[in-house]
């Protein structure tokens, strides 16, 4: 379990800005303990419990980096064409052994250079002449060439331990020979809706009920970022029944995850819920769409403890506090680092006014201008219950606090959906 304390999340203020969630969310928050060893195919997308050492020097040898002839550079004649035989053929995976001095080298990409070679001609570059080869000049000494240890030295460090193992981590650890890496264990959260309104997909809908979408858009967004989720499913508004589920959850989870019913209303049970069994923060975001999250600690019979997070109802809203709450928080939770979404410049192809002292986050679909400028265009319904507006659109425009209206031509920040989730 995560290591959690009562006034982990403690918060007296009126509205706390991006950043100082981000800050509240990960300090003093200790990953999950317990790694374990994986094959190294099976890493992709788990954290680096160990730092990754280089146990041979990448490349391991002193290799040539085109197919060409491989020359002595002193053997050439300053500014003009040189003129020399070919002697030995070095291909990829033989021994390469010693250069005669004035003889060329045919080489192949990858095979080791001979001793006493030092540049590389590209076969292109050259003319042949029976069984010479005709060097023109300009050439830089070293040219084409790849040094032993030019990516890598064998001891240094290769990967990081909290690193998030990707396909191109898995090509760095392979081309070291590594076949197995030590990970962390997978972070664990549940996740419930609650209310007498919602219904499952699949069942039939009674008479004011709807379906159930924030469950599994959390779900779906949890699976991407690589963690274990138990779906705890409908819970009805019971506070005995929600009391029961959050302490049997909080003892074999490290997050608690939902959605809605933890404002302050008469039918908001979770809050109540989550205060009778363990402690909660109520937060507000200074952004929109999002602003109520709830921030708490849950402790089970057996002494271990969950971390609670209750996100807004409204699934725009859903999706945006999850990308800047959650993420981070499992990011730090699995013992990796939050990553900050780098925004792209776009311009603006819609006017909008918004309140000073709020960051907005306004959906948009881009375009391709006639002058080739990305433009974007913004949905036509603002609502953060309108799901077709995040499926109708690219990503979102970021509007800072200093922000009070957009016009059409402004360069604009772009966060596309993929930076999201």
């Amino acid at each position: 379990m995560a290591q959690l304390s009562s006034d982990q999340f403690a918060f007296g203020g009126q509205l706390l800005s991006i950043e100082d969630a981000l800050e509240r969310v990960t300090a003093g928050l200790r990953p999950v303990e317990g790694m374990e060893e994986v094959g190294l195919i099976d890493a992709d997308g788990r954290i680096l419990g160990e730092a990754l050492v280089a146990a041979v020097s990448l490349p391991p040898f002193f290799n040539s980096a085109v197919d060409g002839y491989a020359v002595r550079f002193a053997d050439l004649l300053p500014g003009k064409e040189t003129s020399l035989p070919v002697g030995a053929r070095v291909p990829a995976g033989s021994e390469a052994g010693a250069l005669v001095a004035g003889q060329a080298v045919r080489i192949f990409t990858g095979a080791p250079m001979p001793a006493g070679c030092d540049t590389v001609f590209m076969q292109e570059d050259v003319r042949l002449d029976g069984d010479r080869v005709l060097l023109p000049p300009g050439l830089k000494p070293g040219a084409n060439c790849r040094p032993a240890g030019e990516d890598l030295m064998a001891g240094s460090l290769a990967l990081a331990a909290g690193r998030t193992m990707t396909p191109e981590t898995i090509a760095l650890a392979a081309a070291l020979g590594v076949t197995r890496l030590a990970v962390r264990r997978r972070v664990r959260v549940a996740v419930f809706s609650t209310g007498n309104e919602i219904v499952s997909p699949g069942q039939p809908l009674g008479i004011a009920q709807l379906y159930d979408s924030n469950r599994f858009t959390l779900q779906a967004l949890l699976r991407r970022l690589g963690v274990d989720v138990t779906d705890l499913g409908i819970l009805r508004d019971e506070p005995g029944v929600i009391e029961a589920a959050l302490r049997g959850a909080a003892a074999g989870h490290d997050l608690i995850l939902t959605s809605g019913g933890v404002s302050t209303g008469e039918e908001d049970h979770v809050k109540a819920a989550v205060e009778a069994v363990g402690s909660l923060a109520f937060w507000r975001l200074a952004i929109k769409p999002g602003r109520p999250v709830a921030m708490g600690v849950i402790p089970s019979a057996n002494g271990e403890a969950a971390a609670f997070i209750g996100l807004p109802g409204n699934p725009v809203a859903v999706f945006v506090t999850f990308a800047h709450v959650v993420r981070p928080f499992l990011a730090v939770l699995a013992g990796g680092r939050p990553a900050v979404p780098m925004a792209l410049p776009v311009r603006a192809a819609f006017a909008y006014a918004k309140k000073a002292g709020r960051r907005e986050y306004v959906r948009v679909a881009l375009r391709r201008a006639p002058d080739g400028t990305m433009e974007a265009m913004k949905h036509p319904r603002d609502g953060a219950g309108v799901i077709t507006s995040l499926t109708e659109t690219d990503g979102l425009v970021e509007l800072p606090e200093s922000v009070e209206t957009v016009t059409p031509g402004d360069q604009v920040a772009f966060l596309g959906y993929s930076l999201l989730r």
